[in-house]
């Protein structure tokens, strides 16, 4: 690697005491003094102080000058860049999605979401004019070498020694990339500014240039690196040798999860001035193969995906093709959009399992009906409404039976203690046996609405189920008394004046012709006994006809009346089981589905 102390050209800098050496490159200072090379004022050494008669000469060298007060024209362009379009209404989708699903989903399954929102924000507050380029590759590749071949200036240090590249070194085309360097952590004394193009290299202005350790390197904090550099750029360079481009560990931990990257990955096959005749070809082929296997998308004919290119690094074949591709993809200074837009579809395929269900979700109108159904039988509706019923047609014989029956009902209800009328028992089930209705019911209801859902939000939905069925059972006790047919006697129809005027003219037939028939036997009244033998009977016969007639007319109002107590207590119970249980069930249903929605936004299937 390039070193502050490797020199190879004298160079006198203002405010030194003494000449200072130049690789071709900057020599950083990053104390914050004033001297930072992205802070300070470039000068352009190669056309201006050579005709100035500087003391110094620069070839391909890019120095800090502080000392002209001039500043390059673009120095005053605002940094950073708003996301439009798609990838903003995708970003704000995936912002909102997270919000609802943190009480939901562990933060284990949302953390990639939630990373991609955080560079997102930091990559958007930085310099949008910069694309940032890695260069990766194994051991022995020569991705330094291609560093600096595109570089035209010898930056990184090559060699045999293994591994060579220790650090991440970076190569900057243009000034104001400095908070992209810090958040890469790449120190002030690895950043380096070529001039091989002069005041120009207008094709790269705007790249940055990383050189990375080696993906395989033995050094673990070395592999560390790259895999913390390479979620941080822009696009990325990977650089396969003949013998090592179908790696399994390169293809596995790399290109196969990054597949999605297809559209700012470069795949350079490097070293092929050593395969003779048709074999670059073929191993280019097989290159091409074994991506097409990982799943990443090549970019021919036009179409978008990654860009496969045989280069020599060291002979410079293809290196110019490969310089001026970099060069159109850097101008175009949508790369970071395109990174993020291939970051959210990566955390989007990763959360699909937690937000896209089996087949149809929701609580059908059915299951709502079971379930108030299941809550009537355990609230005891049904039995509730036979004992309103029985009840009105008791008082409706009550009321119209004959006086001498309800004389013996009365003599009944004095000899037996206790005897005094009770009002109409609600018949409710044994409170364990209510009790298992009530669960199973919630049970039921739960699993059917679960159905189909992914796994967080099938069990939020059973355990709202679960907390709004606390209490319940005692609630619908509670509802059995209050809700349940009033006390005392049921309301009479209008017809009951007129058959209790019947039942009592019954009655006084008889009393009439008992005493007529008593008047003639003792002689005060003429004798004549088939009168008053037939008004005593018709008042006789009549009684019964009455009740008779009074208690078939009852039915239909005792039916109803049965029916209306039934159904009252049933809406009682299924207001409670709503309120507790559905509308708990129904919010998570909507809560899913509206994140279900911000889910197809992100996905892009919206789009």
């Amino acid at each position: 690697m390039a070193d502050a102390t490797d020199m190879t050209t004298l160079t006198d800098e203002p405010g030194e005491t003494g000449p200072r050496r130049s690789t071709g490159v900057v020599d950083t200072d990053a104390d914050g003094a004033g001297r930072r090379w992205d802070d300070g004022l470039i000068a352009r050494h190669a056309a201006g102080r050579k005709g100035a008669g500087a003391p110094g000469v620069t070839v391909g060298v890019a120095a800090i000058d502080g000392d002209d007060g001039t500043a390059p024209a673009d120095a005053h362009q605002p940094i950073g860049g708003a996301y439009e379009g798609p990838l903003r209404v995708r970003l704000d989708a995936l912002r909102e999605l997270v919000g609802l699903s943190r009480t939901r989903i562990d933060g284990t399954t949302l953390a990639e979401a939630g990373r991609v929102l955080d560079e997102a924000s930091t990559r958007q507050r930085l310099s949008s004019r910069h694309t940032v380029v890695a260069i990766a590759g194994a051991t022995g590749s020569g991705k330094s070498t291609l560093f600096n071949a595109l570089a035209e200036v010898p930056i990184s240090e090559t060699g045999l020694r293994r591994p060579t590249t220790s650090a991440p070194i970076a190569c900057v085309w243009s000034e104001g990339a400095a908070g992209l360097l810090d958040r890469l952590a790449i120190p002030g004394r690895l950043r380096r500014r070529p001039l091989a193009g002069g005041d120009g290299d207008e094709e790269l202005k705007g790249l940055v240039l990383i050189d990375l350790p080696d993906h395989d390197s033995a050094v673990v904090a070395h592999r560390d690196q790259v895999d913390r550099v390479l979620a941080l750029v822009d696009a990325v360079i990977w650089v396969v040798d003949p013998e090592k481009y179908a790696d399994a560990a390169l293809h596995e931990r790399y290109l196969r999860p990054l597949a999605g990257h297809a559209e700012i990955t470069f795949v350079v096959l490097n070293q092929i001035d050593r395969l003779p005749g048709e074999a670059a070809d073929q191993v280019l082929d097989d290159l091409r193969r074994l991506l097409d296997e990982d799943g990443m998308a090549l970019g021919e004919h036009g179409e978008p995906g990654a860009t496969v290119l045989p280069i020599s690094a060291l002979t410079g074949q293809g290196v110019g093709e490969l310089r001026e591709l970099v060069g159109r993809f850097v101008q175009e200074r949508d790369a970071a959009a395109r990174r993020l837009s291939a970051d959210v579809d990566a955390a989007a395929r990763r959360l699909r399992s937690v937000y896209v269900a089996d087949g149809r979700t929701g609580l059908g109108e059915r299951s709502r009906e079971e379930f108030a159904e299941r809550l009537a039988w355990a609230v005891g509706a049904v039995a509730t409404g036979e004992a309103a019923e029985r009840e009105w047609r008791r008082n409706a014989g009550r009321a119209c039976g004959t006086p001498w029956l309800r004389l013996w009902r009365w003599y009944e209800r004095t000899r037996t203690p206790g005897g005094a009328p009770q009002p109409a028992e609600v018949i409710v089930e044994d409170e364990l046996t209510a009790r298992q209705r009530v669960e199973q019911a919630v049970r039921t209801v739960s699993e059917e609405a679960a159905a189909g859902l992914p796994r967080p939000w099938a069990q939020a939905v059973r355990e709202a189920a679960v907390r709004g069925a606390v209490g319940l059972p005692e609630a619908l006790d509670e509802l059995a008394v209050t809700a349940g047919p009033p006390s005392g006697r049921p309301a009479r129809p209008a017809w009951w004046p007129a058959a209790v005027l019947a039942q009592a003219s019954m009655t006084l037939l008889q009393i009439y012709g008992g005493l007529w028939l008593v008047g003639q036997i003792i002689g005060v009244l003429p004798p004549g006994i088939i009168p008053p033998v037939l008004v005593m009977l018709a008042g006789i016969v009549g009684g019964p006809l009455v009740e008779w007639a009074c208690a078939a007319a009852a039915r239909g109002p005792a039916r109803r009346y049965g029916q209306d107590a039934e159904r009252r207590l049933r809406e009682a119970a299924a207001g409670c089981g709503r309120a507790k249980v559905l509308d708990p069930i129904a919010a998570e249903l909507m809560r899913y589905r509206e994140v279900r929605e911000q889910y197809s936004t992100v996905s892009g299937l919206t789009r």
